[in-house]
């Protein structure tokens, strides 16, 4: 449901689901521009906080914008502070706010 919502929120866009530690860096080499990170991951990274990713990303790769997927205001907060934009939670996939957050983050975007 995220991947066509995103397509659908901003379009020409490229999605791909990331589960692994050596997909992301292909993806980072690659030329990404944003990476949608779940507070919660289930792949094969070295840890399993979403805001841990994205401290560790925003260290080591500043100019790749990360944006954290939850409900959770105070994981909001913290992923902001590690230097996520600010992102939306599940209950809001296509949702104006989504649409709004993708945006903001990716300004040369085509709506």
């Amino acid at each position: 449901m995220l991947r066509s919502s995103v397509k659908h929120a901003i379009k020409d866009s490229e999605v791909a689901m990331i589960s692994d530690q050596s997909s992301l860096d292909r993806a980072i080499a690659g030329g990404v521009e944003l990476l949608l990170i779940n507070r919660q991951l289930d792949g094969a990274f070295d840890t399993y906080e979403g805001v841990e990713l994205i401290r560790r990303l925003t260290g080591t790769h500043p100019t790749v914008a990360t944006m954290l997927i939850s409900n959770y205001a105070d994981s909001q907060r913290d992923a902001e502070a590690a230097g996520a934009r600010r992102g939306f939670g599940k209950a809001e996939i296509g949702s104006a706010k989504m649409r709004d957050a993708l945006a903001g983050a990716l300004p040369e975007a085509t709506p």
